[in-house]
């Protein structure tokens, strides 16, 4: 009955830190980005913290973002120009409020889809109520190794999931291409087969002669 006990408190334990996980570390979004446009996004940060900014184009366009990342004081501590994809690791030297931008001003026509996952400070400990100078159980272990697996497959979908939506906006974008190019062939090839047949009955039609008598 204890061993029972305990491992069901194993367990809670477990789905506990991965909630505090998903809470805590900083924001993910996918979000809309017109042409000409600007999205700022702002993060408060605590000296010392270590955070991480991923980004990345999912359509519209050459899949090309500006994106600059400044600090409470306004210095600027990343800027990149017309990047598809990114990432950005820092250490945060001061308190407050630290700003990150998206712009899509330099595009007249087409809107972005952009992602981006602002990670702030390490991962919570799996088990924060354990004595760390005694040794892991066997279940213990265990429940580390699900935890650390469960992560990574996490950021493996993400980045499959952004593949496969940046995938199939390319060959949406290339069969509609390939649509309008093939009615253009049509329409010209139609103009040319009724041009070559006007131009052929002209050719072959009879023409009225007028015959003048001269008198003396």
């Amino acid at each position: 009955m204890c061993s029972m006990y305990g491992s069901f408190r194993v367990l809670l334990q477990v789905l506990s830190a991965q909630l505090l996980c998903v809470w805590v570390l900083g924001s993910e979004l996918t979000f809309e980005l017109p042409d000409n446009a600007k999205q700022c996004f702002y993060e408060d940060i605590i000296i010392g913290t270590k955070c991480t900014l991923e980004f990345q184009v999912v359509t519209g366009g050459h899949y090309d973002v500006d994106c600059r990342l400044e600090d409470p004081e306004g210095t600027t501590l990343y800027k990149e120009m017309k990047k598809q994809y990114d990432s950005f690791t820092f250490t945060a030297a001061k308190n407050g409020t630290y700003k990150f931008c998206f712009s899509n001003e330099f595009s007249t026509f087409t809107h972005k889809t952009v992602y981006f996952d602002f990670q702030v400070g390490d991962d919570p400990p799996l088990f924060p109520n354990e004595n760390r100078v005694t040794a892991l159980t066997q279940m213990e272990s265990a429940c580390v190794s699900i935890h650390e697996a469960l992560k990574s497959v996490i950021d493996y979908q993400t980045h499959f999931r952004l593949r496969e939506a940046q995938g199939r906006s390319r060959a949406e974008d290339l069969n509609t291409r390939v649509a309008f190019w093939s009615i253009g062939e049509a329409i010209i090839l139609l103009v040319v087969s009724i041009s070559q047949v006007v131009l052929l009955r002209s050719f072959f039609s009879d023409r009225k002669t007028t015959t003048t008598r001269v008198g003396s």
